[in-house]
């Protein structure tokens, strides 16, 4: 690592991240509002706080993973990090920005498979790291689920 915390750098990542979807949400839309959901959708107002505690989970996790084992393995998870922070943030832009929900299915899995891809490396790690993502991990299985759900129900 540098001579940055590897915490700050997580830190820093995650809230990148979270501003770059943020601003790709667009829930407020016609199209939005109009699109036919399944009823286990959770509530608008639970998506704030659930994926505020997930990105302190997955900042903390990442800062954690980080300072353990030699500069390769930093260097390949770190890479694998900040590939699943990109997949992360292109969710909201594939389905709200672009109105892509089977596209948008394609990128939640992915993300689910990534997210997957880097638990087992943080636990390789660093278990408590790895346990940290498991709430991550379901949700993103969940979102997958979801999105793909919402494409079916929204075919055209």
């Amino acid at each position: 690592m540098t001579d940055r915390s590897p915490y700050t750098l997580t830190s820093a990542a995650v809230t990148t991240t979270a501003v770059v979807g943020g601003i790709g949400t667009a829930a407020g839309t016609r199209w939005y509002r109009e699109l036919d959901k399944p009823p286990w959708q959770p509530p608008g107002w639970a998506f704030g706080p659930a994926w505020t505690v997930l990105y302190v989970l997955l900042a903390v996790a990442g800062g954690r993973a980080l300072t353990a084992g030699g500069e390769g393995a930093r260097r390949r998870y770190l890479r694998a990090y900040l590939a699943n922070l990109t997949l992360n943030a292109g969710w909201t832009w594939l389905f709200f920005r672009a109105r892509r929900p089977a596209l948008a299915t394609a990128e939640a899995v992915l993300l689910a498979a990534s997210t997957a891809d880097l638990a087992r490396r943080s636990w390789v790690l660093d278990r408590r790291a790895g346990a940290a993502l498991v709430p991550y991990l379901a949700w993103t299985a969940f979102a997958a689920s979801l999105t793909a759900a919402i494409a079916r129900r929204n075919p055209r």
